[in-house]
């Protein structure tokens, strides 16, 4: 057993690594919040400097604060980034580079998953962009000679280990993967973070396990978090709808953003407060607690058994349903045990060991909002060894490990996640366009698709909005599909929930066609029946498919307080919230001939009486014409949202 080497500074730990990889560094670094920045900064500084080193960076999703950006944004925005991430957050180099084209020729990123959207215009990432599944990662990294890892890591409090915390997805997978090839094992650098929350299981490692162990002096940075994003009518919709499909004493696994939140909040209503869960129900879809679907494949009730949680992210959705109660069902690693646990025949032992060794959540990473790295830390160590973050070839995959022992311990599962369009006959597109430009990446997508039709009693659910602006989401082709028309399952838009495994095309069109926007339906419908998809006869039209219906439908619910606009929490003050709301408003409005409509109305709408947002954006007194301009224009807007 060999002693990591000790390091403190940021030089001599690049100094160790090009010490031992030589001038050609083939760099792995984790996804999200697992990447070391100063360190990453370091090496990029390093090889940016010397044209007889380079650098491949093996990686993916790299974090970026946004840009403050011009006017009432920058206003807005760059107070609350300084505040939310501090202004000693150290932005990824080759980040910001690689936005700009201006990475240096001997410093090459490839990255299997991207910020989403944040890439579009830059041909060195869409370039240098690799298509895989996420389970396929580290045997790419491997196959590509990587020579060295670089990751973030938490110290165990009054202890000598380490732990992967955050990120145990691929490093494990990767070791492995280059031993059986029988390659060099890469040489592998820890930054100690003491900001990172400590989790014992499967991450913990001695710190052998790393040849270098960085611990650079001072306070670290906060962590990368994301901030909590309003929840709108149409993702309640959508959340309410998919939280009907699933099963008491089931499994979860849910995406990230707004639609993802929205549907761990009609989980914890249908738990915490049955009542208004059903009221909510009744007024998005008359008669939908008792429908067939939902009687077959999922439930209403209050959750008895509770579900067990295994998603390769675990975020802030996944913390709201543990303290609500609603994450309590375990599970442990035991195929004999586990089946006589689910079929009601648990021995003492059994139940012994499920309350020592029971787990109620397994992640593969975890990212989410400053509350949830709280959240983490604050766990009692009963509450702690119930997540198990592991290795991402256990989470995302059913075949290769102990395919019955999952298959014991992942009954009922339902596999939430979410897409950009859809196309009639059920295939979905997730991320990228119909030109080939990558918007995001498939990570683990594919994965539970396919996951969800091979476990017994499972189902796989997309979710997305009907309409972007203008523009239908469901379209009848595209040019790009993240997940074939062969694997469709189960369709959720905010009109509502289209079944569509194992139907044919035409009952698939037709179950499309009634989640499809009303004024999108007969152009839909129209290309069905030119190719011969769907019978002569009537298009079908909702014209209670709409918007404006939506709100209506929502509005008293949304009054009651029970459908919040920021259910997960905020990372806004009040005053910033009612800001959001307003600036949210002024976006769509602020371009074209809509401009010049917005600058009259506001020109004759008066001052604010909002002194505290007028305040908060420094207009409370605003001095030339530009600042008094954005002054009535933004009285105007905080005016138009006051009463939403």
């Amino acid at each position: 057993m060999h002693r990591p080497l000790a390091l403190e500074s940021l030089d001599a730990c690049v100094d160790a690594l090009l010490a031992a990889t030589g001038p050609s560094l083939v760099l792995a670094a984790p996804l999200g919040l697992g990447k070391p920045h100063r360190l990453l900064n370091a090496i990029t500084r390093r090889v940016a400097a010397d044209s007889s080193l380079s650098l491949k960076l093996l990686t993916a999703l790299s974090l970026t604060p946004p840009p403050a950006g011009q006017g009432l944004q920058k206003r807005f925005l760059a107070p609350f980034l300084s505040r939310h991430f501090g202004d000693d957050f150290p932005a990824l180099d080759y980040a910001q580079a690689m936005r700009r084209d201006v990475l240096p020729p001997n410093l090459v990123v490839e990255e299997f998953y991207m910020q989403s959207g944040a890439l579009l215009g830059s041909r060195q990432a869409q370039r240098h962009y690799t298509s895989l599944n996420y389970t396929h990662v580290a045997r790419a990294v491997a196959e590509r000679g990587a020579n060295a890892v670089v990751q973030k890591v938490a110290r165990e409090p009054g202890g000598t280990r380490l732990s992967l915390s955050c990120n145990p997805d691929l490093t494990f997978d990767l070791l492995d993967e280059t031993a059986r090839l029988g390659k060099p094992r890469p040489y592998l650098v820890a930054e100690v973070d003491p900001n990172l929350p400590w989790l014992d299981g499967p991450c913990a490692v001695q710190a052998h396990f790393f040849d270098a162990v960085l611990d650079l002096p001072g306070e670290a940075p906060k962590l990368f978090a994301l901030v909590r994003e309003p929840v709108g009518d149409a993702d309640y919709a959508i959340g309410l709808y998919a939280s009907t499909l699933v099963r008491d004493g089931g499994t979860l696994q849910i995406g990230i953003g707004s639609l993802s939140d929205a549907l761990c909040h009609a989980l914890v209503l249908r738990h915490t407060r049955n009542a208004d869960y059903l009221a909510a129900l009744e007024a998005l879809s008359p008669g939908l607690a008792a429908s067939e679907l939902v009687r077959s494949s999922g439930g209403t009730e209050p959750f008895r058994l509770g579900l067990y949680g295994a998603s390769e992210m675990v975020n802030d959705g996944f913390r709201r349903l543990a303290e609500a109660g609603v994450l309590s069902r375990k599970v442990i690693d035991e195929t004999a045990a586990m089946a006589r646990l689910n079929r009601g025949q648990a021995t003492p032992h059994d139940l012994e060991r499920l309350d020592a060794e029971g787990r109620y959540l397994d992640g593969a990473f975890y990212l989410g909002s400053h509350a949830l790295y709280g959240w983490l830390r604050g766990l009692s160590p009963a509450q702690a060894r119930g997540i198990g973050m592991t290795r991402v070839s256990h989470i995302n995959e059913l075949y290769g490990n102990n395919e019955a022992l999952e298959r014991e311990q992942r009954r009922d599962a339902r596999f939430f996640n979410t897409c950009m369009m859809m196309t009639a006959l059920g295939a979905a597109v997730s991320d990228g366009l119909a030109d080939g430009r990558v918007v995001s990446g498939v990570g683990g997508q594919y994965n539970f698709v396919a996951m969800a039709h091979a476990l017994h009693d499972s189902r796989s659910v997309l979710m997305l909005r009907a309409t972007r602006g203008k523009a239908a989401n469901i379209v009848w082709n595209y040019g790009h599909a993240t997940i074939p028309r062969h694997l469709r399952d189960v369709a959720i838009t905010e009109y509502g929930i289209a079944d569509l495994r194992g139907r044919n095309d035409e009952d698939c069109v037709r179950a499309m066609l009634a989640i499809t926007d009303a004024a999108h339906q007969a152009a839909l419908a129209g290309a069905a029946l030119k190719a011969g998809k769907l019978g002569e006869g009537r298009a079908l039209v909702i014209p209670e498919n709409n918007a404006a219906a939506l709100s209506r439908r929502l509005a008293p619910l949304r009054r009651a307080g029970v459908l919040p606009d920021y259910p997960m929490g905020s990372d806004f003050t009040e005053v910033e919230q009612r800001l959001v709301r307003a600036l949210a408003w002024l976006k769509p409005r602020a371009a074209g001939l809509s401009k010049v409509r917005l600058l009259l109305q506001a020109l004759a709408g008066g001052a604010s009486t909002d002194a505290e947002a007028m305040a908060r954006m420094a207009l409370d007194a605003p001095r030339g014409l530009s600042e008094k301009l954005e002054a009535r224009v933004l009285a105007l807007a905080l005016r138009r949202t006051a009463a939403d």
